[in-house]
């Protein structure tokens, strides 16, 4: 399923949610595949489990937040800057700019190190903002659950789109996560690299738990949406 629109407005522009995709951008162009390279730059600035636990803590704990800023590749940098500028913008919204940045940056952090709990002898560098992204999602299912998402839905050669509710859109996207951690598991192909869905997992949650002490609380936002009709905010 490909998320395409939501039924979302907002008050203010997502100014950090743009920086953000502008950063992840620059740093996939004009350093790792620009610059230094792609196996270079995600040797020095990928976040790698195993050496975080022989005691890289000072150069390792860097790179938890510099790896949230890296990417295999141009697909795996546009599909999770789509996500985050579809979602990200409302949960800015909601949190208001400096605890939205705040509350990305711990998301992807604690995604890393659940991953990393898991997976402490992986030699393998972690890399891209899935995670982060993966708690804002988390966080507009518990704030946003009845917005409708224009979903385009492959079906072999065809394909439709459909309105999900968002509540039906995410459990469907962690649903996949969970699906594809399990066979991971059970095949231990995690061990030769690819998608780390426990990450994704990981940043959901985290996303979820967290969006409470971080959104700014019903009364401010109330004072903000006095403006809008009510038929605006019928799918909030």
């Amino acid at each position: 399923m490909i998320p395409l629109h939501d039924d979302n407005p907002t008050e203010r522009f997502a100014f950090l949610t743009v920086i953000l995709i502008a950063i992840n951008a620059a740093v996939f162009f004009l350093w790792q595949v620009g610059g230094v390279g792609m196996e270079q730059s995600i040797r020095l600035a990928g976040f790698t489990p195993s050496d975080f636990r022989a005691g890289g803590y000072v150069a390792e704990g860097r790179n938890i937040f510099t790896s949230m800023f890296m990417h295999g590749g141009l697909m795996h940098l546009v599909g999770n800057m789509w996500f985050l500028w579809l979602f990200g913008n409302n949960i800015e919204d909601r949190c208001g700019k400096f605890r939205f940045v705040v509350f990305y940056l711990l998301c992807g952090a604690i995604a890393t190190m659940v991953y990393t709990l898991f997976n402490a002898g992986s030699k393998i560098p972690l890399v891209g903002a899935s995670g982060a992204i993966s708690g804002v999602l988390g966080a507009y299912l518990v704030t946003y659950p009845h917005a409708r998402i224009l979903t385009l839905v492959p079906l072999g050669i065809f394909s439709r789109t459909f309105r999900l509710p968002a509540w039906m859109f995410l459990f469907v996207w962690i649903g996949f996560q969970l699906l594809n951690q399990a066979a991971m598991a059970a095949s231990r192909e995690g061990e030769r690299g690819g998608v780390a869905f426990l990450a994704h997992i990981a940043g959901f949650i985290a996303g979820v738990t967290l969006i409470f002490p971080f959104r700014r609380p019903r009364k401010a936002q109330l004072r903000r949406h006095r403006m809008w009709s009510p038929g605006d905010q019928e799918d909030r």
